[in-house]
């Protein structure tokens, strides 16, 4: 079955959407510059409204790994995503701060990008278009890809069943594809938990 991961949520009333479709995890933005961000104080109180069942992924940009830690330490957060330019040299400073799965984030333009993910040591691979910019990138770079991955990048109720069937990853992601002016829209939230779950019935 699809992981499903839906990324970007602020609101109590988003965590309520997500408790009643129970997706695999959600995620909070902590990085300052995104529309998205959330403090370390409202995550915490979204998390303690949230289903225990859901985990709760932290999205960084260049964030000190301590910090993350402490995060994740704190129960804020049940896994770290790295989207920045954090490399070998800070995931090995990380997992001597906590054992908590990471997912390292990469854009993918072409064949070298691969490369690099095909490199790193992360718990998780996420391949994407940008930062939150709702575009697809080609998905057929990873036609002849092994590992397992998130997909992310562009997906939208429309498109998420095109999605999987052509490439079956181990999981999606989406922020903006479930958003109208900016905000998490329950009914795309649905659509798009509900199109994943009717394609993997087949």
């Amino acid at each position: 079955m699809t992981r499903i991961k839906l990324c970007g949520l602020t609101r109590d009333g988003d965590i309520e959407t997500a408790n009643i479709l129970k997706p695999d995890y959600i995620g909070f933005v902590f990085a300052e510059k995104s529309r998205r961000h959330v403090t370390p104080g409202q995550a915490e109180a979204l998390k303690k409204r949230l289903n225990p069942d859901i985990q709760a992924v932290g999205v960084f940009v260049n964030e000190k790994a301590e910090t993350v830690a402490a995060l994740l330490k704190q129960g804020i957060i049940d896994l770290a995503q790295l989207h920045g330019n954090e490399d070998e040299a800070y995931l090995g400073r990380l997992r001597t701060l906590t054992e908590k799965p990471v997912i390292r984030a990469f854009r993918i333009a072409g064949t070298e990008d691969l490369q690099r993910a095909e490199d790193s040591s992360a718990d998780i691979l996420l391949l994407d278009a940008g930062a939150g910019g709702g575009t697809v990138f080609d998905w057929q770079l990873l036609r002849e890809w092994k590992k397992p991955y998130f997909l992310a990048g562009g997906l939208d109720p429309e498109n998420i069943r095109e999605a999987i069937r052509t490439l079956r990853p181990y999981g999606v992601d989406v922020s903006s594809g479930i958003e109208t002016d900016g905000r998490k829209d329950p009914e795309k939230m649905k659509a798009f938990v509900t199109a994943v779950r009717e394609e993997d019935q087949g």
